[in-house]
């Protein structure tokens, strides 16, 4: 490939494409459970797409630091059944109805099926990481569980709350920028990274994460329901306040204030329709603000990786955060 930088998705694609068949396929042959229902559920999780963000940035990082192996491969499929799991569990505490514009599983399977399911995944996404042989890998697969799980846990709690700039922060990194941290250290490791890289990468994943995340809560906001595949939103009505939500909180009048606490503590848009919270956080340029702190982060990822050798690897890494902030679902 030419030295130009890297500038599409699909450059990133080509640079990648052996590697994420080859994860593709890993990801088939670990679905395959004795128990028939383990399986379907699996595979139909499988087969709902996902960008395959995470395993992508394994394998970007591995070989950034020169490395690439059956292990990398691996460790994506794992860390996409890590993924593929919290999904799961996700959509049965939301009672999401749809996940990618079809059925969430546990409206096909039930909750019951679900939850079980998600736990093998887990399980599973440890069985094929213990291959590896290496504690440093299970150590943080181990540690990304626990605060992906306390995240979970830490929402429930703020449910219907106005939490803070800070706490939507904390609690993001939980739930989302871990993984992203955790897929970049684990390239690193497989690479024999020094502790400086490996921490280097793991800030690029965590500020890449948190961007990833804060767009994903504005499209929840101002996307339509066709482009993101679930009611716009749903967030919420669900009861969880985002970034653009908390800056109208703390920077709008008495009666936005009360128009946003009114939806978080009624669950739906019955008192206050989905047009008057838009239009509050348009007037209060909370969206914006989202955005920006968004840009924010993306511009620390491409900091972290200044040390780091260059490689077209490391152009589609730099390229990454653009794709996170510019994305349209």
């Amino acid at each position: 490939m030419s030295t130009l930088a890297i500038a599409t998705a699909r450059e990133v694609f080509d640079l990648l494409r052996d590697d994420l068949v080859a994860i593709e396929q890993e990801l088939g042959r670990d679905a395959a459970s004795s128990v028939s229902t383990i399986t379907e559920i699996a595979e139909y999780l499988r087969e709902g797409g996902g960008k395959r963000i995470r395993p992508s940035l394994l394998l970007l990082a591995s070989h950034m630091l020169g490395f690439s192996g059956p292990n990398a491969i691996r460790l994506g499929a794992v860390v996409e059944m890590v993924h593929t799991a919290t999904l799961v569990h996700d959509d049965i505490i939301d009672g999401a109805d749809t996940r990618r514009g079809r059925p969430s599983a546990n409206t096909t399977w039930g909750n019951e099926k679900c939850v079980l399911a998600g736990d093998w995944l887990y399980m599973q996404a440890f069985k094929v990481a213990l291959e590896e042989k290496n504690l440093k890998v299970l150590d943080l697969l181990i540690g990304l569980t626990q605060q992906m799980v306390e995240g979970e846990l830490l929402q429930i709690q703020k449910l219907g709350k106005a939490v803070s700039e800070a706490e939507y922060y904390d609690l993001i990194f939980r739930k989302t920028a871990c993984l992203f941290s955790t897929s970049m250290r684990l390239g690193a490791v497989l690479a024999g990274a020094t502790d400086q890289q490996e921490a280097s990468v793991g800030v690029y994943g965590r500020a890449v994460g948190l961007a990833f995340q804060i767009v994903d809560d504005v499209l929840d906001l101002t996307a339509t329901e066709e482009v993101l595949g679930k009611p716009v939103a749903s967030d919420l009505r669900e009861g969880k306040a985002t970034l653009a939500v908390i800056h109208s909180f703390d920077h709008g009048t008495a009666a936005e204030r009360q128009a946003i606490q009114r939806v978080l503590d009624d669950r739906s848009f019955e008192n206050v329709s989905r047009q008057q919270i838009k239009d509050i956080l348009i007037r209060n340029g909370s969206v914006t603000y989202a955005m920006s702190v968004a840009d924010r982060y993306a511009e620390q990822s491409r900091q972290a990786l200044k040390s780091m050798p260059d490689s077209d690897f490391k152009r589609a890494l730099l390229w990454v955060p653009d794709f996170v902030v510019a994305r349209e679902k």
